[in-house]
């Protein structure tokens, strides 16, 4: 194919990191045009830095890195810098499970309190009947994300965390729709230590990570940080971009934990290119394979996808690993999405193709590559400029974030004043699902801190009556949201609700009672 963004510049590039020799001559040209088009897009996007790798037919024919691992001092990426791969982890947890049931020592529609026999959620029937294909294909009956802040950045262990769900209210019939649940995927990994009797980074080590040689991806941000050649994360912050400190994910366990280089990714690619077979050695069988790759839940192809891709008539999940179709190619993948870390993995796998895509801030920029890579393999003609696309639809995004900010500004009963002295919003609200929160008074001014996430304070100015603007000065990635003060019929403080809206964590799902006082 002869893409319009590329020609421009493929004359400017040489082809530093492929073995020519054992490449077919058009991929070499497709590289060539990706190469240059990655110059051209990180720029466009103002991301500091990404790394990509991509594999054909057992070889890998581009593994390189751009731009700055930290936009401050300034080092540049290269192909063995690690990332926070985060949901890619997915992958990893899916495959350890095949292996177990390559061995015999699990089904894949065993019964989650087989083997863990304290496993609840919402209704007897459900916990009584979720299966381990359950937890890997997101079909539990919580909505997308539910759950998401009994471990983000709390102290709670893999196991309390999971005990905390049964209070969570679903969005859907069990089996009956599709919600993405990092809390399923943490019970997984509690499976895999419960029938291995070891821990979930162990075993994943011991099965993959050793024998790959995939020496530079660990388990832990707490082991990534004594690393050398390390990405950091980076948001927008009133239109300059930042640095921001890593949050330690250890307790996320199974759902994401693993950080990793592009070169190191190569080693998975091509395992999953092969079936589960690399280098003569058998990690995981076809027949898993196939149980993997397969749709267990269906996903919409909505009319704005329609509209995007054409060609694209289904969605779906398998275990682990999400799937589409693509000019008439099936896509398998997945995204992973950490705090100023974003990454894709994809594969075509009739194509004997994949590529891994790591950038270190919080943009769409991964799309535009992704579709990008594929049109330049899949399609026969000009593909779209798919960063214009997605900086265009990322603009509108701000847009309408813009417009309901002033909406909300214009729904304000400015003048008004708490019906309340401040220190009578002060003191302990709590809910079974997710523990306490603490609200006190300091110099005039409200504070409210959740008590199981240390870095979750939020400092409150008055709205109107009593509501209150809340700011987690600690996570510049998160918006402004409100937090409401309501009363009982004697006009004491009776709850507290929070709500900071943003698409990956649901305030709204803690619960807040004011609690007596001793």
């Amino acid at each position: 194919m002869q893409n319009k963004l590329f020609t421009l510049f493929l004359a400017a590039f040489t082809l530093t990191t492929l073995h020519v020799s054992a490449i077919d001559k058009d991929d070499v040209k497709r590289v060539k045009q990706l190469k240059a088009y990655f110059e051209q897009v990180i720029t466009e996007w103002k991301v500091p830095g990404m790394a990509v790798a991509i594999v054909k037919d057992d070889s890998v024919i581009l593994a390189n890195g751009y731009g700055y691992k930290n936009i401050e001092t300034k080092e540049p990426v290269d192909e063995n810098t690690v990332f926070p791969i985060a949901s890619i982890t997915k992958s990893f947890t899916s495959a350890a499970i095949a292996t177990l049931v390559d061995e015999g020592k699990l089904n894949w529609n065993d019964k989650v309190r087989d083997y863990l026999p304290w496993f609840e959620l919402y209704s007897p029937y459900v916990s009584e009947n979720m299966t381990i294909t359950d937890l890997l294909c997101h079909r539990s009956g919580l909505k997308t994300f539910s759950g998401d802040l009994l471990w983000y950045g709390t102290d709670y262990t893999r196991e309390e965390i999971i005990r905390r769900a049964k209070y969570l209210e679903p969005a859907y019939g069990f089996r009956a729709h599709y919600g993405y649940s990092n809390i399923m995927f943490m019970a997984a990994g509690e499976v895999i230590e419960a029938v291995t009797g070891k821990s979930y980074e162990d075993y994943i080590a011991e099965e993959f990570l050793e024998p790959l040689s995939m020496n530079r991806t660990v388990p832990s941000i707490s082991q990534m940080k004594k690393m050398d050649n390390t990405a950091t994360a980076h948001t927008d912050k009133e239109g300059e971009v930042i640095t921001i400190p890593f949050l330690n994910w250890d307790n996320v366990g199974a759902a994401g934990l693993l950080n990793s280089s592009v070169q190191d990714m190569t080693q998975w690619i091509k395992l999953q290119l092969n079936r589960g077979t690399l280098s003569g050695k058998e990690y995981f069988s076809k027949e898993a394979n196939h149980e993997m790759w397969r749709a267990h839940m269906v996903q919409e192809v909505n009319a704005g996808s329609k509209n995007l891709w054409p060609t694209t008539h289904f969605k779906a999940y398998g275990l682990g690993w999400g799937m589409n179709d693509y000019y008439g190619k099936k896509v398998v993948g997945h995204g992973g999405g950490y705090d100023g870390i974003i990454s894709y993995l994809g594969m075509v796998p009739g194509e004997k193709l994949g590529f891994i895509i790591l950038t270190n801030a919080n943009s769409l920029l991964y799309y535009a590559m992704r579709y990008t890579i594929l049109d330049a393999f899949l399609s026969e003609k000009d593909g779209k400029d798919w960063s214009k696309v997605m900086l265009d639809y990322q603009k509108k995004r701000a847009e309408n974030q813009q417009k309901q900010e002033e909406k909300l500004a214009e729904e304000r009963m400015k003048n008004t004043s708490p019906t309340l002295h401040l220190k009578e919003f002060a003191g302990t609200y709590g809910g079974k699902m997710y523990g306490n929160a603490e609200v006190t008074v300091d110099n005039g001014q409200l504070t409210v801190q959740l008590l199981p996430a240390e870095k979750f304070k939020g400092t409150l100015t008055h709205w109107h009556y009593n509501t209150f603007r809340i700011e987690f000065r600690e996570f510049p990635s998160l918006p402004k949201g409100s937090c409401h003060f309501i009363l009982d019929k004697n006009g004491a403080v009776k709850e507290m609700k929070i709500d900071v809206p943003n698409p990956d964590f649901d305030f709204t799902e803690l619960k807040f009672l004011k609690l007596e006082q001793d």
